[in-house]
């Protein structure tokens, strides 16, 4: 398959491999592609400067290429990127730290938009530090580990079950459980969700075989 040049330049859309937040959008031309391809870094094609640039060359912020899509007309690039930094020359982490108010139609800065697992993995660490009344994750904290520990055990049970069962809606209930209770018993060791991200970061370049050996691959 190759990509279509032929009218010089393709949009590239720039996410953040691990949060899959759109960092950016650049254009390429057929040698700012192959020199992705072969540094395994960005690099784009500047309209205004009618020049190609490394994204970071200068600034030092870099972006690790991860992975190249393709669209179904083969003439739009999405680059999945480990960034060494911020994507936007204002220090901002991405591009799009801007959004237009639905009501009033003005330029506003954007509210940060959590995944669901760090909205809840905050909500946990924050109930940790501030009591609310009639809280369960309060509850469980008070009791302590053996009970967040043995509720973890409950839970991934139930997956199991509702596995066994084959049954779809209970699966995704009791997995919903599981990774909540995790999360208590994570916050409650002082486990962050960033230290548990880096460490599937590293296991994708990471297999292990019948014999319990690992060995270098690209993916799980």
């Amino acid at each position: 398959m190759n990509l279509d040049f032929s009218k010089g330049l393709v949009p590239a859309v720039v996410i953040d491999d691990a949060t899959e937040q759109v960092l950016m959008v650049a254009y390429m031309n057929e040698e700012a592609y192959q020199k992705t391809l072969d540094t395994r870094e960005s690099w784009f094609y500047s309209r205004s400067r009618d020049e190609l640039w490394h994204k970071g060359g200068t600034s030092g912020h870099t972006q690790k290429v991860k992975a190249i899509q393709v669209d179904c007309d083969e003439d739009t690039i999405l680059l999945r990127v480990t960034p060494n930094g911020p994507a936007c020359h204002t220090g901002e982490t991405t591009c799009f730290y801007r959004e237009i108010d639905l009501d009033t139609k003005e330029i506003v800065d954007a509210e940060p938009r959590l995944s669901i697992y760090k909205q809840l993995f905050e909500e946990i660490e924050d109930r940790k530090q501030n009591r609310v009344e009639n809280s369960y994750t309060n509850y469980l904290f008070d009791k302590g580990i053996d009970k967040i520990g043995k509720k973890v055990i409950e839970e991934a049970g139930e997956v199991v079950i509702a596995a066994k069962n084959s049954d779809r809606e209970e699966i995704v209930k009791e997995v919903a459980d599981l990774f909540y209770h995790s999360f208590v018993l994570m916050a409650n060791q002082e486990v962050s969700l960033a230290q548990v991200e880096l460490e599937l970061e590293s296991r994708t370049h990471k297999k292990g075989n019948s014999k319990g050996d690992r060995q270098e691959i690209e993916k799980w």
